[in-house]
């Protein structure tokens, strides 16, 4: 169980938010929405532990993360906005590097083929530099197949996809629902998924 208890969020000498209230449970999904600059990305690195609520409190099965909880940041995967990839790495190289760096080691054999399962079959040994944004951003999502974790942090995973990979990734996001697992994601695309539950969460 994930929660959020009365957060609020500070940037310089402006609020962001306050009183930000959720829960979330196995099989359910959050979909963070509001306009730019309303505090969406700020939410989701606060639920990864990369800022603090300026108040309130996030929880992990219901203790604080504040406590340094290893098993909460080993059982989350957390997908930024941006690509984050290396321009002269291959795709397979981005992938292995990027799995490795969170904790999860994971074969060439393994990496090619999530790679190709998301779209890039023949493209597996290109740099990303020569990858269009679309393909790039299938590189990052590619993390998905092979990660092991419950809780998936995900900002814009649909941005610069098109019509086909979203169908892809709305697939695979389904499917880890229907597994037990948890969702928090920011889109400014309307999702089709079928999930236990799905509560939007709207900041203004």
């Amino acid at each position: 169980m994930l929660q959020g208890v009365n957060l609020a969020c500070v940037r310089g000498e402006r609020e962001l938010f306050r009183d930000v209230n959720f829960s979330l449970a196995a099989g359910s999904l959050l979909q963070v929405r509001g306009p730019n600059g309303s505090g969406k990305t700020s939410l989701l690195r606060m639920l990864c532990g990369l800022s603090n609520p300026a108040r309130g409190e996030i929880r992990w099965n219901g203790q604080s993360i504040r406590s340094g909880s290893e098993e909460y940041y080993a059982s989350l995967t957390y997908i930024g906005h941006l690509s984050g990839t290396k321009d002269d790495l291959t795709a397979l190289e981005n992938l292995q590097i990027s799995s490795a760096l969170a904790g999860f080691e994971i074969t060439e054999v393994q990496a090619v083929a999530a790679l190709r399962q998301i779209g890039l079959k023949g493209r597996e040994l290109l740099p990303v530099k020569v990858l269009s944004q679309g393909q790039r951003r299938r590189v990052v999502l590619a993390r998905l197949l092979v990660c092991k974790t419950i809780l998936w942090i995900l900002d814009e995973p649909l941005v610069a996809l098109d019509v086909a990979a979203v169908g892809l990734i709305q697939n695979l996001l389904e499917q880890h629902l229907q597994q037990g697992g948890m969702i928090v994601m920011t889109t400014h695309q309307e999702i089709d998924i079928n999930a236990a539950a799905i509560t939007q969460l709207q900041l203004n």
